[in-house]
C-alpha cells in the first residue's frame, strides 16, 4: 500500500504548482516515502488543470480531477479523501504558504505516536490583519464549543490515518471543523504540530469577508448536523414535547379558571376572547407540528444513502 497520499485543493494557482510538485518530490524522494500527489482543481479559470496535466506526465504518481465550476475547499478534500490509497493522508494548500517539509513528521505522528488526526499551528503567520484576527476569533470560539485544545483549526497542513478521511463526509464550508467532526465521529486522538507558514509568493488569498459570517453558520450548521443526524426526534421531539405540554397547560388552566368562576357566580369572559387561548393554540399546533417533522427526519434518515453532487469535468488516475 503508498505510505502517504497528499491531497491539494487548487483554485487558480497556476504559477505556484510547479514550484510545490518539485519541492514535495524533493522531500519524498529524502524521507523514502512512497506516495501519491492528488490534486483537485475546483474549478479554476486561469491555466492550474494544464499545468496538472503537464505535471502528471512529469514521473510522479499524480492522481487529478477536476471540477466544472467552484465548488469550494470542503468538496475539494473531500473528493481527494474518496480517491486516497495512502496509509496516512496530509492536505496542503497549493498557495507555497503550507512547507512540504513538514510532512514526514506529520507521518510519523500518524504511524508511530498513533494520532488520528494531527493539526498544523502556524504560530507565526504572514497573512494580513483582515485573516488572522477572524480566525483568531473563530479557533477561540470553536476550542470552547469542541474542547479540542487546538491553536488552529483552519490550518490547510493536516495529517490523518487512512480509517478517518474513509468516516468522515465534508460539504460547504465545514474544512475548517474536520476536528470537530472527526472527534463526533469517534476519533478522539487529536494532536497538534507547529509548522512553519511562509509568505505568499503568487497570486493573491482566496479569503473574503463572507467567510467571517459563514463561518458562524458553518459551525452552528456542523453542530447540530453531528449531533442529531442519526436521531433527529431527539432534537425535533423534545421541542415539540415543550410546546406540546405547554400549550396543554394553558388550555387547563383557563379551562379550570372558567369552571370556578362559574361556581363563584363572577363573571368571567368567555375561553376564546382570551389572548391566552390563542396562545396556548399555536403552542398546541407547532408541537404537533414538530413532532411530525421529526417522525419524517427520522424516516429520511434511515432512508437516505450519501452521494456527491459534485460534477467532474476531466479526472487523471494512473492506476485505472
Amino acid at each position: 500500500m503508498t505510505q502517504l497520499s497528499i491531497v491539494i485543493p487548487v483554485y487558480n494557482e497556476e504559477e505556484s504548482l510547479p514550484e510545490l510538485q518539485a519541492w514535495i518530490s524533493k522531500v519524498m524522494d529524502t524521507s523514502g516515502l512512497s506516495y501519491e500527489l492528488i490534486y483537485v482543481d475546483d474549478g479554476s479559470t486561469d491555466g492550474s488543470w494544464e499545468v496538472i496535466q503537464s505535471l502528471s506526465r512529469q514521473g510522479a504518481c499524480v492522481k487529478a480531477v477536476r471540477f466544472f465550476r467552484n465548488y469550494g475547499k470542503s468538496a475539494a478534500l473531500d473528493t481527494g479523501f474518496s480517491r486516497a490509497a495512502g496509509e496516512v493522508v496530509v492536505t496542503m494548500d497549493a498557495d507555497l504558504q503550507d512547507s512540504p517539509e513538514e510532512i514526514p513528521e506529520l507521518y510519523r505522528m500518524i504511524r508511530e505516536e498513533g494520532y488520528d488526526l494531527v493539526s498544523g499551528w502556524k504560530r507565526k503567520r504572514f497573512d494580513p490583519l483582515s485573516k488572522t484576527l477572524p480566525s483568531r476569533f473563530f479557533n477561540r470560539v470553536t476550542r470552547m464549543l469542541s474542547g479540542i485544545k487546538l491553536h488552529d483549526f483552519n490550518c490547510g497542513l493536516k495529517a490523518y490515518a487512512r480509517k478517518v478521511v474513509k468516516n468522515i463526509h465534508i460539504y460547504g464550508e465545514m474544512h475548517r471543523y474536520i476536528p470537530l467532526i472527526a472527534k463526533w465521529n469517534g476519533f478522539s486522538k487529536i494532536g497538534e504540530k507547529e509548522v512553519a507558514h511562509r509568505p505568499r509568493k503568487y497570486g493573491s488569498t482566496k479569503f473574503g469577508l463572507e467567510r467571517f459570517v459563514h463561518g458562524f453558520l458553518d459551525l452552528i450548521s456542523v453542530s447540530f448536523v453531528n449531533r442529531y443526524r442519526k436521531n433527529p426526534m431527539h432534537f425535533f421531539g423534545l421541542l415539540g414535547t415543550l410546546s406540546f405540554v405547554s400549550g396543554l397547560i394553558i388550555t387547563a388552566w383557563l379551562i379550570f379558571e372558567k369552571i370556578r368562576g362559574l361556581r363563584l357566580g363572577l363573571h368571567v369572559r368567555e375561553i376564546t376572547n382570551q389572548p391566552l387561548f390563542f396562545l396556548a393554540l399555536v403552542a398546541l399546533i407547532v408541537g404537533v407540528q414538530l413532532f411530525l417533522t421529526g417522525f419524517l427526519a427520522e424516516m429520511m434518515t434511515s432512508s437516505n444513502s450519501q452521494k456527491s453532487d459534485y460534477n467532474i469535468e476531466e479526472e487523471i488516475n494512473p492506476g485505472s
